[in-house]
This record gives structure tokens, C-alpha cells and sequence, in this order.
């Protein structure tokens, strides 16, 4: 096996469109491309599943413990003969600034070689004391090479190529023009997601082709590292402990996109069969014994949504008898009475006693810390909740007209939350937040929900037993 890091000097210098073309050509030439992404990030992943045929996993300094990332690396790089690491932001860039965070320790970490894409915009002769420049300054990250990104024409390319030769002995692999094809539309929060793409396959092919056409491949491949893994056969896997098998709907469409793949193998290996479930297009809701609604854009399919009141009512039952719901920033909006967006207000589940409003500018976004308060719904795993969980925000709504006496499951730390340093709606067995969780380090979240689901399951059957 061979992997390498991609990275760049700086954030929008169009390293996802070349991570994903690389991972593209690579899987044409016949070969097993496992990806992975730096840091929470729910879009980039996406492409890059699509274009390797394989889940994407992200890698994070700020929920992860250093074992918890070489463990999920050499966990899924097992059965792949090429891994590419996609970084985020620049090489060097970071919230900690002795850089123990950046995309460069992690290539430390993981003992990779760097590819370094160089958006070359307006520069000629300075890309020799920029690539120098990012050589130096953490040393122990190792730059293997670089492509030159948006190159202007061959008479701008054989300058940089040129200034490079003469001050720097670091290899040009690649010079990327300026193509229309290599660009993806984004929005408010990133990239638009490959879910809502209809040309996603077309776009990444057309995207592979100029890769494979611009940049030695071979070479990248060449100069990945070919580390000696360990006999995974015995990473630890946690099983159901005897908990009854459940049924998990997870919405899954256009309109709610935002899951972590191995948090959803999570609740496979524990026992829970997941069912998928289109908020746009079903008119009922399946047969479930709880119910995932991950982040998204609902905000941008609000007459699909509206118009949908067989599966708002059937959803709107489901929490009002207390069934267990979890729903995250876009679910939790799915949620509200209704959803207001550029002038546009259409009624949603209406499950929650609020009205989502989207903002033209962040409310809250980055990392986050959350101290669990005694209303949290799910029963701990570990013991006790008296320590603060990491996780990550990026919504550009607000919650308006909730009333004062509500219950919130957590303390904001860090972070924004739904309003007063609280997140975490909680009504009756649903627990809504802006907040996304993952399933790592310490924040248990899927083995907490599953015995949740569990032991609501147990008392509706008592109920019913009561009942008759």
C-alpha cells in the first residue's frame, strides 16, 4: 500500500477538486483509493467517497485522541492499495499556535509524505521562496513535492517550473491549467454536496481526466509512503452487549446529507439496523424503533419538505409519544414549526415549540465544548458525564419564539449553541442540537442513543403489555 497527504499553501487553493482527481484516476487505473479528510467536515468527504468508491473518514486532532487517528487509519486503509489524506486549510495552518493541530502534524503523525498544491494566481518567480518557505518551517514534515494549481498558459508555467529548477530541489509533479471543469459550486457552508449533484459522476470524471492528463501520477505514487501496518484483525470492535435488535431511521436525501460514516457503522455493529428514509419523496414512515435526522440543507428544499404532511404528521407523532429521536442543526430545524429562508417561510414537522430562521452570515460555527446537564435523555456508558465533550457547529440559522421553560441537555463551553451558552433541546425522548457529534475519544454518543432507543422500547412494550 501507498498513501500520501495532500495539502496546499492555503484553504481555497483547490485541493479537494485535485484529492478527488487523483482518488478518481487512481480507481480507473484499477486500484482500491481509500480516502480521508482533515478535520469535521461533512461535504468534502462526500466527493471523495464518490470518486474512490469507498466511505470517506475524517481524521481530527480536536475530538480524537493521536491513538484514536492512527487506529481509524490503519482500521479502514486495510484492504486499499493507494490512501490519499486530504488536509484542510493550508499545510501549516491550525487553532494551536505551536501547530500541534495543523495538516503538517498530522502528516507527522501518520508519517506521510506531503503533496503541496500551490495556487499560483499572480506569482512567478515567488513560488520558489513560498515552497522554500513552507519547507522550512516544520521540517519534519516532509514535502515530496508539489503541483502547480491555475497556471495562467506554458509561457507562465515554464517560469515557475524554471524558478523552482533554480532554487528549490523540491519536484514540480504537475502543472493544473486554469479549467473551468476543475471547479465545484459552493455555497453558504462549502462545497454543494455530490448528493444534490445529479452530474456528480460526470464532474469527478471530467475532473480525473485533467488530472491524470496535467500531473505525473506515477511519480505521486512513487513518492507515497509504503508503511508497515500491524495485523488489524485484532482492532477492537465493541458488539451489542445483548441489546435488542433495533430499527434506526436515518433520513437520507437531498435535503439531509450530514453523517459520519463509522458513526453509522457504529450503530450497525451494536445491533441496529438502519433505514433509510427520503423526507422529499417517502409519504410514510417505515416501521422504526427510533429516528436520525443529521444535518444538512433543508433550508434550500422547503417547498419539497412542506409539501410532504404525510410523513411531517407520522414524525410529529413519533416524538410526541415519546419515541427516541436525535436530530442535528438541519434536523433540529426539520423539527421547528417552520423554517424561514430569503423571504420564504413554509411549515416543517412542527414537532418543536420554535421557529428556524436562516441568517445571511454564521451564528455559530467551529469547535465546540458541551458539559452535559441533568436533563440529558440518554443514560451514560462510561460512568458519569462530568467532563466536556468536543464537537463542531457550522449553522446559520437561529431559534426564535422558544419558550423560557425548556430543557437543554447541555452547557456551552465553547461555542454558540441554541441561545444562553445552551444546547440541546430536549422534549419528551428527542434530544435536537446544533451540535454535531461523532462517535470517538471519549463521546460515546451512538452506544448512549441505541441503549436509549433500547430502554424506551422496553416501556412502550410494558405499556402496551399494561395495556390489553
Amino acid at each position: 500500500m501507498s498513501a500520501v497527504l495532500i495539502t496546499a499553501t492555503r484553504k481555497s487553493s483547490g485541493k479537494t477538486s485535485f484529492s478527488l482527481g487523483l482518488a478518481a484516476a487512481l480507481h480507473e487505473r484499477g486500484h482500491r483509493v481509500q480516502t480521508f479528510k482533515k478535520g469535521p467536515d461533512y461535504i468534502d468527504p462526500m466527493w471523495l467517497s464518490r470518486a474512490s468508491h469507498r466511505p470517506c473518514f475524517n481524521l481530527d486532532f480536536y475530538t480524537m485522541p493521536h491513538s484514536g487517528i492512527r487506529e481509524l487509519y490503519r482500521k479502514h486503509s486495510r484492504g486499499a492499495d493507494r490512501v490519499i489524506v486530504e488536509g484542510n486549510k493550508g499545510l501549516h495552518d491550525g487553532m494551536a499556535v505551536d501547530g500541534s493541530d495543523s495538516t503538517a502534524a498530522l502528516a507527522v503523525l501518520l508519517d506521510l509524505p506531503v503533496i503541496l498544491l500551490v495556487d499560483t494566481s499572480g506569482i512567478t518567480r515567488g513560488v520558489a521562496p513560498l515552497v522554500r518557505g513552507y519547507q522550512g518551517f516544520e521540517p519534519m514534515a516532509r514535502i515530496a513535492g508539489i503541483v502547480l494549481n491555475k497556471v495562467a498558459g506554458a509561457r507562465h508555467e515554464r517560469k515557475l517550473r524554471d524558478a523552482m529548477a533554480r532554487y528549490s530541489d523540491i519536484a514540480v509533479l504537475g502543472a493544473i491549467g486554469r479549467h473551468a471543469d476543475m471547479e465545484i459550486e459552493e455555497r453558504h457552508i462549502g462545497l454543494v454536496p455530490s448528493s444534490e449533484d445529479v452530474s456528480a459522476m460526470t464532474r469527478i470524471s471530467a475532473i480525473a481526466r485533467i488530472v491524470a492528463d496535467s500531473v505525473d501520477v506515477d511519480a505521486i505514487v512513487e513518492k507515497s509512503a509504503s508503511p508497515p501496518y500491524p495485523d488489524l484483525a485484532s482492532v477492537a470492535t465493541t458488539e451489542s452487549g445483548g441489546v435488542r435488535r433495533l430499527r434506526i431511521g436515518v433520513a437520507r436525501d437531498r435535503a439531509f446529507c450530514f453523517y459520519y460514516p463509522d458513526d453509522l457503522e457504529a450503530m450497525s455493529r451494536l445491533g441496529a439496523e438502519i433505514v433509510s428514509i427520503d423526507t422529499l419523496r417517502d409519504r410514510k414512515l417505515p416501521a422504526v424503533d427510533a429516528l436520525f435526522i443529521g444535518g444538512g440543507f433543508p433550508e434550500l428544499h422547503l417547498d419539497e419538505l412542506a409539501r410532504n404532511t404525510g410523513l411531517k404528521c407520522d414524525i410529529k407523532r413519533f416524538v410526541d409519544d415519546g419515541r427516541p429521536v436525535y436530530a442535528e442543526c438541519g434536523g433540529l430545524m426539520y423539527l421547528c414549526r417552520d423554517v424561514a429562508f430569503k423571504g420564504v417561510t413554509r411549515p416543517m414537522v412542527g414537532a418543536l415549540a420554535a421557529n428556524a430562521v436562516m441568517q445571511p452570515r454564521p451564528v455559530g460555527r467551529g469547535y465546540v465544548r458541551l458539559k452535559e446537564t441533568e436533563h440529558h435523555p440518554w443514560p451514560p456508558v462510561d460512568g458519569g458525564i462530568d467532563r466536556a465533550l468536543a464537537v463542531h457547529e457550522f449553522h446559520y440559522s437561529r431559534l426564535d419564539n422558544l419558550g423560557a421553560d425548556v430543557d437543554f441537555a447541555y452547557d456551552v463551553v465553547r461555542g454558540t449553541g441554541i441561545r444562553d451558552g445552551k444546547d440541546g433541546l430536549v422534549y419528551k425522548n428527542t434530544l435536537a442540537t446544533y451540535s454535531h457529534h461523532r462517535n470517538v475519544g471519549d463521546n460515546h454518543w451512538v452506544e448512549r442513543f441505541i441503549r436509549h432507543i433500547d430502554k424506551c422500547k422496553g416501556e412502550n412494550s410494558v405499556a402496551r403489555t399494561a395495556a390489553l
